[in-house]
Parts: structure tokens; C-alpha cells; sequence
């Protein structure tokens, strides 16, 4: 950054921290640095990288290395690099998710320790702050970006006052509709957003939580929310669909109903064993967490001040194994959730790749088992069977795309299956402008032939995380300098996911037009 622009930046940080009452020292924390940092970067004295000014943007909630429209973030990659040395796997997105809306029915504090600081966890805080919830980032390691966050409620949520351009930039704010059960005797919540992914009917969550009571109708870009009263039922459902966002639903509304509530073909999987983990916690019995059926025996009101670590997310641990196989490179992801990733790595060994597997140890829930794994150069082979996902404990239906970048490294024609999204696959095909054979065979499915001679380009980020993601994967691959546009749609579910790339090898950088 040249020295008068970086006087000018820091000219507009100190005015815009002043505006918004902050001292020097109360920024410092919140980005997980020193007052003295703080201080050169206000005097033009530190040089502030792009992913810096916009940490600094998010924190305080408006532009300052521009004023005006927001200007799309591109990854620029250098291909064609081995990779090598070992990194971690992140603490769950999904799960995340799921317990900031879950904190809303504690009315102690709720402290949850190294969360995933995306977008999607960002946009969620948004909307409860809006609405009342003092949500603090607690101080990291020195240079560290906080990662702990501590949630308070008000005795009374503000409702009303939601952000509704945040709400509407995620999906997940239907999830509000279980912890606010009977919050009020109406309210609204605007329609989800997230992924564009093809129609994806909220009308699973509406049959679960009718059988509490809970009328919605939408109409005018809203839910309009008329809430049941309180009683101490039991009462046993069928889930017709048994989806995660579906079944966290249905445990937190029956997190608040002291009766005996049954829940039959309930997803088990990794963001609802979290889920019910922390609910257990503040005191409401679970039975059968890991199977179909929850037996869940809520309390009327929950008071606890409690800390809670989010387990590591296994699709990320899919995105890191891909990265290192695509390079066929020698690295170690470490802290993979293994009970969630047994059938992806049997599959990959089927097809040829050389796997080395730690021994197994608990992640900081205390519950969550952990391993590390080791990918070894290999000469892969299209599997026999195609390739398709399944409810826990089938193949993991976000880890699907993956191995669309996968099968084109390997010899003949892989037939994938996602069957789930109604357009996820069209996206897949968007790696033939990286020299890929991908065949859309219909919306659903596609045939991928291989070997692949990757090629550099320049490729539009398709509107779908995972497609997204194999794209920016198969870049790592392709010898020259690619560049993928418009990134916000892995910034919503990766945190920092080109600088910890970049960490076991891979050269990404930044930048805007």
C-alpha cells in the first residue's frame, strides 16, 4: 500500500472508530491485536493488507478503503504447486449455526469457543444483535482474530427490529422459528435466503412445528409467525423429510415443552449431535442422539451461563483432502470428525488413493472423535458404482461436489448423483473451463471422464458454496494463474480458507478490480 494511501485509510479508521465511540483499545481486541497496531495503522504507518481493511470493515460496519458501492473480492492462484505440511480442520459452520439460533432459548450467557468467523455466522450475529442480543467476540491470541463468542438475551427480544437484509442473505433464519416458539403471540421473519440451489421448500419445517401449535403463513417476503401457548404435551411426529435444518428445528422448539417429545426419522448428523450436546448442557434430556429417533424431555425455562466448543466441520475436511489430492501432495489434515467421514474415505481408497490414518482422540466437546489424515501421491481410477449421498452415515450430501474435482484425476468415467439439489450439478460443469470432461447428463447427474490436463482461467464463482469451492480446488491444480470472481459465496461458509491453502503450499492472493 503506498504511503499516502495508507495515511489517507488511516485517516478514515480513526474518524470512523471515533464515530462509533470505540478507543483505540477496544478495536485492537476485537481484531486480535495490539493498541499500538492500531495506533500505526490510524498514522498511515502500517501496511494493511486487503483481508485486514476488510476485517476492520466488518467489525465496524462500514467501508474504508472506499466510500461508496462495496466492490467485489477475486482470488488470483498460482497453479501447478505441490502442497505440503499439515493444517486443521475448522470448527463446524453448520453447527455454528445452529447454536447461535439455540442460544436464544438459554436465558443465561452462552460463551461458544472457537466458532468459525464466515459469513453465514456473521450474518446470523447481525440479526441477533438486531434484535436485542448482546453478542461480544472475546479477545484471542495476540494477532489472532477472536473466536470466542458470548451471547446474552434480553429478558424481552426486539423482534421487530430485525435486520432484514441480513435475514435475507442467509438461510438459516428459518432455524429462528424452533427457539421462538412462543416468544411472542405473533411476529415476522423475512424468507430465507443462502445458496442458490433450486427450491428448497421450507414446508418440512412448517409440518414439524405444526405439531407444536405453530401457524405460519407466508406471504409479502415474510413469515408471518402466530405462536401456540405453553403446555406440557407429549407428543410423537414423523419427520417426512429427514433434513439437518429440519430436525434442529424440531429439538428446539421441544427444547422448550417440559412434556416428552418423540421425533422419528430425525437426521443424526454432525450439526444436530452438536445440537443436542449443548442442549444437554443447559439441562433438557436427550435420548438417542446418533440414531433416528430423539426422545427429548425439554424445561419450561433455561437459566445457565455455559461455555461450548463447536466439533470440526467435515466438509471442510473434505475441502482440505480434496486440495491435497488434486495436487497429488503429501499432507496431513488434522482433526477430522472420522465418524462423519468414514464413507468419503473408504470411497477414495476404493478409487486408488493412498490414505494414512491416525489413531482416534476426542475433540473439545468431549464427545466428537477426531482423527488426522495423511494423503499420499497416488494413481487414482474411476469407482465402479457411481457416486451418490445419503442421509448420516451415508456420503455426506455437501461432500458430493468434491469428488466431481477428484474423479477428473482419475482414470475412465465416473458417474456422480445429486440427487438432493435441483441445479448443484449444472454448476459442477463450470470445471470444463478449467480443462475438465465434465458431461451434464441431466439436473441431477453428470458423468466425469478423466484424466484431467488442468488449464488456467478465469471463472466466475457459480452461486452454490461447494461448486464454488471445487472450483477454487481445481485452480490449485491447474498450472498458471487463474483467477475465480466474486468470492462472497465461499467467504459465507470457509473461514480464511486461501490463507490456510496458501499455508501448506498453495500461492492465492487477494484483490479487487
Amino acid at each position: 500500500m503506498a504511503q499516502q494511501t495508507a495515511e489517507t485509510v488511516g485517516a478514515i479508521l480513526r474518524g470512523v472508530r471515533s464515530d462509533r465511540g470505540w478507543t483505540q483499545g477496544q478495536l485492537a481486541a476485537e481484531l486480535g491485536t495490539s493498541q499500538s497496531a492500531i495506533a500505526r495503522m490510524e498514522q498511515g504507518k502500517q501496511n494493511l493488507s486487503l483481508k485486514m481493511l476488510q476485517r476492520i470493515e466488518d467489525i465496524l460496519g462500514q467501508r474504508i478503503l472506499n466510500i461508496g458501492p462495496s466492490k467485489m473480492t477475486h482470488l488470483r492462484v498460482e497453479g501447478g504447486r505441490r502442497l505440503s505440511g499439515a493444517v486443521d480442520v475448522n470448527t463446524s459452520k453448520n453447527a455454528g449455526v445452529a447454536l447461535l439460533c439455540a442460544s436464544l432459548i438459554n436465558r443465561g450467557t452462552t460463551t461458544l469457543r472457537n466458532l468459525a468467523r464466515i459469513e453465514e455466522v456473521n450474518r446470523i450475529v447481525e440479526v441477533l444483535t438486531s434484535i436485542g442480543v448482546e453478542c461480544t467476540w472475546l479477545p484471542g491470541a495476540p494477532g489472532a482474530q477472536p473466536r470466542d463468542l458470548q451471547i446474552r438475551r434480553p429478558a424481552k427480544l426486539s423482534l421487530e427490529a430485525m435486520d432484514v437484509e441480513a435475514a435475507r442473505r442467509t438461510r438459516s433464519v428459518i432455524m429462528l422459528l424452533g427457539p421462538l416458539l412462543d416468544e411472542r403471540s405473533e411476529y415476522k421473519l423475512p424468507y430465507a435466503g443462502g445458496c442458490d440451489l433450486g427450491t428448497r421448500t421450507v414446508e418440512p419445517h412448517m409440518q414439524a412445528l405444526r405439531t407444536f401449535g405453530l401457524d405460519v403463513e407466508a406471504s409479502n417476503g415474510f413469515y408471518s409467525v402466530r405462536a401456540p401457548e405453553a403446555d406440557q404435551h407429549d407428543r410423537t411426529f414423523v419427520l417426512a423429510e429427514r433434513g439437518d435444518t429440519v430436525t434442529e428445528n424440531a429439538i428446539m422448539a421441544a427444547a422448550h415443552r417440559e412434556g416428552l417429545t418423540v421425533i422419528r426419522n430425525a437426521s443424526p448428523n454432525y450439526m444436530v449431535q452438536d445440537l443436542c450436546f449443548y442442549l444437554q448442557s443447559l439441562g433438557v434430556e436427550i435420548d438417542g442422539i446418533g440414531t433416528t429417533t430423539l426422545r427429548i424431555r425439554g424445561r419450561s425455562r433455561i437459566e445457565q451461563n455455559i461455555d461450548y466448543f463447536p466439533s470440526e466441520d467435515p466438509i471442510e475436511a473434505m475441502s482440505l483432502i480434496t486440495a491435497a489430492i488434486v495436487t497429488n501432495s503429501e499432507v496431513t489434515v488434522r482433526r477430522v470428525p472420522i465418524e462423519f467421514m468414514e464413507i468419503e474415505l473408504a470411497t477414495l481408497m476404493q478409487m486408488g488413493q493412498k490414505l494414512e490414518i491416525s489413531g482416534e482422540y476426542m475433540a473439545r466437546n468431549g464427545r466428537t472423535r477426531l482423527v488426522n489424515v495423511t494423503t499420499l501421491p497416488s494413481e487414482l481410477v474411476a469407482p465402479t458404482d457411481k457416486i451418490h449421498p445419503m442421509p448420516f452415515p451415508g456420503l455426506n450430501i455437501d461432500n458430493l461436489p468434491f469428488f466431481a474435482v477428484i474423479a477428473a484425476n482419475a482414470t475412465g468415467q465416473t458417474l456422480i448423483h445429486d440427487w438432493v439439489y435441483e441445479n448443484r450439478a449444472i454448476y459442477l460443469t463450470e470445471l470444463n473451463r478449467l480443462g475438465g470432461q465434465v458431461q451434464l447428463l441431466d439436473p441431477h447427474r453428470i458423468y466425469v471422464n478423466g484424466p484431467t490436463k488442468w488449464r488456467a482461467a478465469e471463472v466466475g464463482c457459480p452461486p452454490a458454496l461447494r461448486p464454488a469451492a471445487c472450483i477454487l480446488l481445481a485452480m490449485l491444480a491447474a498450472r498458471g494463474t487463474s483467477e475465480l470472481r466474486n468470492i462472497y459465496v465461499i467467504e459465507r461458509g470457509y473461514q480464511d480458507l486461501a490463507e490456510r491453502l496458501n499455508s501448506i503450499g498453495a500461492r492465492i492472493e487477494y484483490f479487487q478490480d
